[in-house]
């Protein structure tokens, strides 16, 4: 095969490789979406992932694509990025995904792709390379979105506890079995579309990179946004078994009511930070909601050890993904 060939067949590669990791996304990140509404035992497991997923592809016709543009275009200076920086971005994310799946510790897919990015950007051609404010604006939110999820999770639960103080509480687990779905789909709506323009933002820079889309264009191909809302609701409909005892169980323990208030709490971040383009973790933004609704009871409510180690993860997923994105990178050059 001659060059050209063969930068295509890499891309291809790349470009399956990429919607694996979406696919994956929704598979790490499914308990995010059917947690509260399974643990409080308003849908069953099955019932809820395929309910999730169906919002998590309603998203593709909702959002316009501000969180693929940021990764697009917003983290790495134009002409820097090649197909082995891609490559180690992917395998730096995929892998950190693969052991905290595996361990059913709730990390973040979002900040594992960044980290990828800034790690083999850095193998290449050192940090001048990488646009500070995308990237501060996204580290930013790591702190912002489980915040901003906890008080208004919070908020949410002291209001609803005020307007149904005289209802009685099979009354009110009866409103809210049914309010919950509604703050379900909302949030599996948030989900996807967050988290699917991740993806579409890498395949996008890759396309760029590889001369198939030209770096004026304002949006990727329909092909590319289309194949990543259905990746990762495929993803979401299989589910992680694994992270939903932790998410829905071990932080707290929920009831109907407060499903609702940190699913809508979480939702509403979520919403907010899609529309200002910045790449957040759906797994921070629920785990703040829950610990916010479960704070407002009592503070022993809440598992604070649990809390802690799902944080400690936070905190390590983007170095982690770096330097494996970054030995990622090196194999890539010695592969193509």
């Amino acid at each position: 095969m001659d060059a050209a060939q063969t930068t295509l067949w890499v891309v291809i590669m790349l470009v399956a490789l990429a919607l694996a990791f979406d696919f994956m996304n929704g598979f790490h990140d499914a308990a995010n979406s059917i947690a509260t509404v399974v643990s409080t035992g308003v849908l069953r497991p099955t019932t809820a992932v395929l309910f999730a997923a169906f919002f998590n592809v309603v998203a593709l016709f909702i959002f316009h694509l501000s969180v693929a543009a940021t990764i697009g275009k917003g983290i790495v200076e134009s002409g820097v990025v090649d197909t082995h920086i891609v490559f180690g971005a992917l395998v730096g994310a995929t892998a950190w995904n693969l052991v905290t799946w595996w361990y059913g510790i709730p990390s973040s897919s979002s900040h594992a792709l960044i980290g990828g990015i800034v790690g083999a950007v850095m193998a290449k051609s050192g940090a001048h390379s990488l646009i500070a404010a995308g990237i501060w604006k996204t580290v930013l939110f790591i702190f912002v979105s489980p915040l901003l999820g906890f008080v208004l999770g919070s908020l949410m639960m002291v209001l609803v506890s005020h307007l149904f103080r005289r209802s009685t509480p099979s009354r009110i687990d009866r409103w809210f079995r049914r309010l919950q779905l509604v703050s379900a789909g909302a949030y599996s709506l948030g989900h996807g579309g967050n988290d699917a323009q991740k993806t579409i933002g890498i395949i996008w820079l890759l396309l760029i990179a590889s001369g198939h889309v030209d770096a004026a264009a304002k949006s990727p191909p329909g092909w590319v946004i289309a194949a990543c809302y259905v990746a990762i609701g495929a993803g979401t409909m299989f589910g992680g078994w694994r992270i939903v005892r932790t998410m829905g169980q071990k932080i707290t323990k929920l009831k109907p009511v407060g499903g609702f208030c940190a699913e809508t709490g979480g939702a509403l971040t979520l919403f907010l930070a899609t529309a200002l383009g910045i790449p957040v973790s759906t797994t921070h933004t629920i785990t703040g909601a829950i610990v916010g609704v479960g704070s407002t009871q009592r503070a022993s409510a809440v598992r604070w050890g649990v809390a802690g180690n799902i944080v400690w993860a936070w905190i390590f997923t983007i170095p982690a993904a770096a330097f494996v994105a970054a030995i990622g990178y090196w194999v890539s050059l010695q592969l193509f």
